[in-house]
């Protein structure tokens, strides 16, 4: 891995670092975009090119696999590369973006491209994708951002600091699910069965589905789980939860956050509000959502990559980091159509 060490900034940026790596298992930060391709428009190579090197020639390559393109993802890849072109400038950073379409077989071709490139750096964007590129290599540094579950995703069990004991780590995109509950729960006390709809294929949604449905056990609320495969059965699983449920829950879900309009386009008109498990997917078809920025959580991967590639941090030692605040927001129009209101203490949805 390259070393950045003329660089005057970057040796001010490590001293900081450095001192929050010694509070847990690691840190860093950077970011740029330069190219967005899909896989089959280009191999991992071809796209990358060869950025402008630095003042003093150092060039990082670094490659991106992001699941699925859509608001919360999109996001966490900004904040991914502008935090790198923060710390490392734009001519020292050079991003092979690479979106997988959904598809979880091009995820690991994508992973594959990249190892036999030799990038200095792997960033995951949601789970398939880090399931892929912890696959394709063990070298390489992944560091993984929009993940719900880092020890579910790789089958592994992190130390007592959040570590994972392999080249692996970033930051999670769940929000506390025992609070979503309450907030639910705040929101319909009168409720009398939630429908939990998620796609079985993503094992993030599973592990939340299991998760908060222990929570709403302990308040003593029905609730019924509604899975679907893909984005096929989707129209059909929720005509049927909005026949037999008052209120649906949405987790961190892609296919679901690929497909909001399918979901509103039956959810609503049947008066059925939705409350979901982050901000991209309320924006498209939920009512209220206690969510986390998924900007923040990209850039504080970019930060941690930067830590591994200047400061040659081990990802094996970095901490795997949750969100820094959750915020309640609701949809106005939604909202509207189903004449609920809401206090000072949930924000709009801009």
């Amino acid at each position: 891995m390259k070393q950045n060490v003329k660089k005057l900034l970057a040796v001010f940026a490590a001293a900081s670092l450095a001192a929050a790596t010694l509070m847990g298992c690691g840190s860093g930060s950077d970011t740029k975009q330069t190219t967005e391709t899909t896989a089959a428009e280009a191999s991992s190579t071809e796209a990358a090119g060869e950025a402008e090197a630095s003042a003093d020639g150092t060039v990082y390559n670094i490659g991106i696999c992001q699941l699925v393109q859509h608001d919360a993802l999109d996001r966490a890849t900004q904040g991914f590369q502008d935090a790198l072109v923060d710390l490392l400038g734009e001519d020292a950073v050079n991003f092979d973006v690479q979106n997988a379409q959904g598809d979880s077989q091009t995820c690991a071709t994508i992973a594959n491209q990249f190892v036999a490139s030799g990038y200095d750096l792997i960033m995951a964007n949601a789970t398939a994708s880090l399931q892929a590129c912890a696959n394709a290599t063990s070298d390489i540094p992944v560091v993984g951002t929009s993940i719900t579950s880092f020890a579910s995703a790789l089958d592994i069990e992190l130390d007592e600091n959040a570590c994972t004991g392999i080249n692996v780590t970033g930051t999670n995109d769940l929000a506390p699910l025992d609070e979503q509950a309450k907030m639910l729960a705040d929101l319909f006390p009168d409720v009398k069965q939630v429908g939990i709809l998620y796609c079985s294929a993503e094992v993030n949604s599973v592990y939340q589905a299991e998760h908060i449905a222990e929570y709403f056990d302990e308040m003593n609320i029905n609730h019924k789980d509604y899975s679907f495969s893909d984005s096929n059965d989707l129209q059909s699983v929720v005509t049927v939860a909005v026949s037999e449920c008052d209120v649906l829950y949405i987790p961190t879900d892609n296919t679901a956050a690929s497909n909001t309009s399918v979901i509103d386009n039956v959810a609503r008109p049947a008066g059925v509000p939705v409350i979901a498990g982050e901000e991209g997917i309320c924006k498209g078809c939920g009512l209220a959502t206690l969510s986390i920025s998924f900007y923040d959580i990209g850039y504080r991967a970019g930060e941690q990559a930067y830590d591994i590639l200047v400061n040659g941090a081990d990802p094996a030692t970095m901490t795997v980091e949750d969100p820094a605040s959750v915020t309640r927001m609701y949809n106005a129009d939604i909202a509207a159509d189903l004449g609920f209101e809401f206090g000072d203490d949930y924000n709009v949805l801009e």
